[in-house]
């Protein structure tokens, strides 16, 4: 979880692959589900109608899917989806300043919060908002600045690894220890 533009994607489908995980972002399954793109929806239903598929969407992905998750940048406006996200599963939040966020979409047309005047001032009022929220359903913060991708899927992996929220992998080195005698 983190802000828009902040990775969620781009590094979850990643992780999803190092790790050898079904990947699903959950914005992909709201839009197919809807039948249009979330901005459109938003612009002709509003926030809290999305908001609400939303909430059924993670509901049922934190109890059905056993891979990566990646969720919309607004996810943990709901306590119910910051409730779901951290009982069911393991969650990072890639915590990125607005202005780097800035720097990689301003460009970006399909985001709807971010089609304002001031897109850069919009980020740092998001952010000010969020990242508490994104802190409280986090199991894990990974502070993203300008890292590869490669490298924050290795912090991440890293973390849940020395937190033993990845089961051992058959090609990972293992210390052998004495027996201890009976």
């Amino acid at each position: 979880m983190g802000l828009p533009g902040s990775g969620k994607t781009t590094i979850g489908r990643q992780l999803g692959r190092r790790l050898g995980l079904p990947f699903v972002d959950s914005d992909h399954v709201i839009e197919q589900q809807l039948g249009c793109s979330i901005r459109e929806f938003f612009a002709r239903e509003g926030e809290d109608s999305f908001r609400d598929v939303e909430q059924q969407v993670l509901d049922e992905l934190t109890q059905s899917h056993v891979g990566v998750i990646a969720t919309g940048g607004g996810a943990v406006l709901r306590e119910a989806n910051r409730r779901h996200l951290h009982e069911r599963g393991h969650v990072i939040y890639l915590r990125s300043a607005p202005e780097d966020v800035f720097r990689r979409v301003r460009h970006d047309t399909a985001r709807p919060l971010l089609q304002v005047e001031d897109p850069l001032n919009r980020l740092r009022t998001l952010f000010e908002t969020r990242d508490p929220l994104y802190r409280e359903a986090a199991h894990f913060v990974i502070e993203t600045g300008r890292p590869s991708v490669a490298t924050l899927v290795n912090m991440i992996i890293m973390q849940l690894e020395l937190a033993g929220r990845l089961p051992s992998r058959p090609d990972a080195p293992t210390s052998q220890l004495p027996a201890a005698n009976p």
